[in-house]
């Protein structure tokens, strides 16, 4: 079975591949509250108190099938994630790292909410809360279910690695490594401007 992939205005489309190698988790993380705001749409993205819901997968279980052109990234530093969004409608598409190995991406609940099927129903009940020290507010969350959130994610970017699907990637270009588009990575000043909008 598969889950929507849609940005805001459409032109966008995609499929994620829905199985039992997923994990969902809330990430709390100063990055992610910077990457709403950095699209101007953190009161679409985030949660009352600065979270982020995230449904971690294989690159290879993602396919687009209209509109990849619209597909960008960013980087809030130039060591950071890539953090993929349209250029239509700065829409967040998901999180992976900057090479194409480890095979991890974590999609934006945002592109997934078109589908009639919940995200619950599609991919379980969310497993992880983390960096919860960095929630807005003076009452945090408790972490949970960070250790075998991450072994769950580990297991999933070792098995693509031993069976070679890791090569299966929208994001990258597989004989180079690199990404399809070339990240923007925020200035010094831009990144300060992001993270002291709360």
């Amino acid at each position: 079975m598969t889950h929507s992939i849609r940005c805001h205005c459409g032109k966008l489309k995609g499929t994620v591949h829905q199985n039992q190698a997923v994990n969902r988790c809330v990430c709390y993380c100063a990055d992610c509250q910077a990457f709403a705001r950095f699209l101007k749409r953190e009161h679409e993205i985030l949660d009352d108190i600065g979270g982020t819901s995230i449904i971690q997968t294989i690159p290879a279980n993602i396919t687009f099938t209209e509109g990849i052109e619209n597909l960008t990234c960013m980087r809030l530093t130039a060591n950071g994630l890539l953090r993929w969004y349209t250029t239509c409608c700065h829409m967040p598409i998901g999180n992976t790292p900057p090479t194409l190995n480890p095979s991890v991406v974590g999609l934006v609940h945002n592109c997934l909410d078109s589908d009639q099927t919940s995200l619950d129903n599609a991919f379980g009940p969310i497993r992880m809360y983390v960096h919860t020290q960095s929630a807005i507010g003076e009452e945090k969350p408790k972490s949970a279910g960070v250790l075998s959130g991450i072994l769950r994610v580990l297991g999933m970017a070792l098995r693509a690695r031993l069976d070679g699907r890791y090569k299966q990637t929208p994001f990258f270009v597989v004989k180079s490594g690199t990404p399809i588009v070339i990240p923007k990575v925020l200035s010094d000043d831009e990144l300060k401007s992001i993270k002291n909008a709360v």
